[in-house]
């Protein structure tokens, strides 16, 4: 009886086996091929050129680097400043490795990124890349300021910290403090107009034009179609020699134009320009300067107005050639009331 046992057993393991197995193809063995390839390497963090921002005068960053080899990687080390800092010699992929290296001691100041990985026949690559490290104080933000854009190499909020979007693609130069955000065909800024489009309304910022294309959308919060009764479209017109800034808005029953309210040679010279609207009036400064005052009998009206562009008119107020514009931003402040000569005058001269 215990050798049927037995039997019954074995069988019905031999069974299982085979059930188990059914399906899966057999592991060949294959011969391993020569190591043709040198290594590859590439540093995706930081970036050549690019700055690194910190509320720390010494600050935490995180080095990441991808090494591949065609057959096994034997190590790659990690240089900053001409000191080791890293070296890995076991990888979970032998021909793949993705790093990321905690560096905990970055001071301010320039530096010099070096990497190098090596395979197992010897062949080896070495990249090497320049950066820089800035400490930025954490911002206050002023009374009533709903959104700051410092155009760092950046579209981030200096408030929330949070980015907006970009359809396109950003460049920056220098601008009045740090760089400042360019303008490129197609390109343009995006964001929700909840919490910026309030029945008091401020908008303050550094501007450099540039005269092609001849027209373009500078802000826009505006609907769908053409109805301006509703929202604000900030623009540019002119040509070559002379531009001009103007600016319409909507309080509802009408729509209110300061067009132009500046008229200038488009030489790329930096100008302050602010714009501020109460309940009853609207005001636009230039270098601190009032250059156009209108009464207004209700509030602006934001009905329709869901979303807000900096740099385009697109995509509802796109009509009358309203599109990107290549002129150059800084420094860029959004308030939920309106702001004093003084405090435009302080903004001109802040960061």
């Amino acid at each position: 009886m215990k050798i049927i046992k037995y039997l019954f057993a074995s069988a019905l393991i031999l069974i299982m086996a085979v059930s188990c197995n059914k399906g899966i193809d057999p592991i060949d063995e294959v011969a391993p091929k020569p190591d043709a390839s040198d290594p590859t390497l590439q540093i995706l963090y930081p970036i050549e050129g690019k700055i690194v921002r910190s509320d720390q005068e010494v600050a935490t960053i995180v080095i990441k680097l991808v090494a591949i080899d065609d057959v096994e990687l034997k190590s790659v080390i990690v240089h900053l400043d001409g000191a080791e800092i890293a070296s890995y010699t076991t990888f979970k992929d032998y021909r793949r490795a993705l790093i990321e290296y905690p560096y905990t001691n970055l001071t301010d100041g320039d530096h010099v990124l070096r990497a190098v990985a090596t395979d197992l026949t010897g062949k080896a690559i070495e990249k090497t890349l320049n950066f820089k490290k800035v400490t930025v104080p954490v911002y206050n933000p002023l009374e009533g300021e709903t959104l700051y854009l410092p155009f760092e190499e950046s579209l981030i909020d200096g408030i929330t910290g949070e980015a907006l979007s970009l359809t396109g693609t950003a460049s920056y130069v220098e601008g009045k403090a740090g760089t400042a955000f360019v303008g490129a065909p197609d390109t343009y800024i995006t964001r929700p107009s909840a919490g910026i489009a309030t029945p008091e309304f401020s908008v303050a910022f550094w501007y450099a034009a540039n005269a092609e294309p001849a027209r373009a959308g500078v802000i826009a919060i505006s609907p769908a179609g053409d109805d301006r009764k509703v929202g604000f479209r900030l623009l540019r017109e002119g040509n070559a020699t002379e531009q001009k800034l103007g600016l319409n808005f909507g309080i509802g029953t009408t729509e209110v134009w300061m067009n132009p309210f500046v008229t200038f040679a488009p030489e790329g010279q930096w100008m302050h320009v602010a714009i501020t609207i109460s309940t009853t009036k609207a005001t636009i400064y230039v270098d601190g300067q009032v250059v156009a005052e209108t009464e207004i009998a209700t509030p602006l009206d934001w009905t329709g107005c869901p979303s807000m562009t900096i740099s385009s008119g697109v995509p509802n107020f796109a009509y009358w050639e309203h599109f990107s514009d290549q002129s150059s931003y800084d420094e860029m402040h959004f308030f939920s009331r309106a702001i004093s000569a003084a405090e435009v005058q302080g903004l001109m001269g802040s960061k």
